[in-house]
């Protein structure tokens, strides 16, 4: 972890506004990301399920949570669950979280090993009417790839083919889609360090220098200022190469007389920034590049002063 603990208490109201959405007597259980392998031994990025990570702060791999609001143990109403430490694999690896360490992060007192934990679900699921599984629901983007909750999905229904089922996700995208005064105030310290890389790069871009080498200096100042890293792959366009929406090569000279299009955000915390700005490489528009540029910023500045409390994007558009 590169930046500053956060203020377990995000991660607390969270699961108290997704609890407050379930229906009576519901267990809600959720799964981390896999671990991928890329080739031989070898393994991608971990990359955490931001749901699970949004209800508890937590980014190890392994790692599942269990909500069972109407559970007649205390105890057991917000169950962390953790991979159990391996001193063959911390030792290639790097250190898993103990338990208080994962009490600290996430504000759940009750944290119980993976391997333990299917005979304590079993009475769980038992008791409950209602089971609420997760799923990646994006209208833009199907999951080709079968994840861990599509995984754990299949296995209760064959297991508890009688109980009801509800989808997490559709609680999910309403609640994380209006942050709270302290979630807003992490996304600031990403925004103001994606702010910060911008200026510096106005001094770095000159004629000459290669996309790649400005994507480089991005990666620097994101990590210099604790930073996790970027929130999405960097695209550094310039000249014709920023008509590509999603332009990702960044292999290009940058010339005088060009524009170049930047579009880039630190993550911090789990959460993104996201900023993009056009630039003339040399220093200086021409009278046609400032005309657009210009206009482009009228227009910019008109839209955001549209922007208040309560504007639905019908409104908005």
């Amino acid at each position: 972890m590169k930046h500053l603990p956060l203020n377990p208490s995000i991660f607390v109201q969270n699961r108290k506004r997704f609890i407050d959405k379930m229906v009576g007597n519901a267990i809600a259980i959720f799964n981390s990301n896999d671990e991928v392998t890329s080739n031989g031994d070898a393994i991608y990025r971990f990359q955490q399920n931001s749901d699970l990570y949004w209800l508890t702060g937590i980014m190890q791999e392994d790692t599942m949570l269990v909500l069972y609001p109407n559970n007649p143990d205390p105890k057991y109403r917000e169950v962390l669950v953790l991979v159990r430490p391996v001193e063959m694999k911390e030792k290639w690896d790097g250190r898993r979280l103990r338990s208080e360490e994962a009490r600290k992060i996430s504000g759940i007192e009750t944290i119980v090993w993976l391997d333990s934990l299917n005979a304590m679900l079993q009475a769980w699921i038992h008791s409950a009417d209602t089971i609420y599984l997760n799923t990646n629901e994006n209208d833009r983007k199907a999951a080709e790839v079968e994840t861990r909750d599509y995984r754990y999905a299949r296995k209760l229904k064959e297991e508890y083919p009688l109980h009801k089922y509800e989808r997490s996700a559709k609680i999910l995208k309403d609640l994380r889609a209006i942050k709270t005064k302290e979630e807003i105030e992490v996304m600031q310290i990403a925004m103001d360090i994606t702010g910060k890389t911008f200026e510096r790069l106005l001094k770095f871009i000159k004629p000459g220098v290669m996309e790649y080498e400005i994507e480089a200096e991005i990666f620097h100042s994101f990590l210099s200022q604790r930073a996790s890293g970027e929130a999405y792959g960097s695209i550094i366009a310039s000249g014709d190469r920023a008509r590509t929406l999603h332009y990702v090569f960044n292999n290009q000279e940058c010339l005088s007389g060009e524009l170049i299009l930047m579009d880039f955000g630190a993550r911090y915390g789990g959460y993104n920034a996201d900023l993009t700005r056009t630039v003339p490489v040399n220093g200086k528009f021409t009278k046609r590049q400032a005309e657009v540029y210009n206009a482009c910023l009228h227009l910019h500045n008109y839209c955001k002063s549209l922007l208040k409390p309560g504007i639905t994007l019908a409104d908005y558009t």
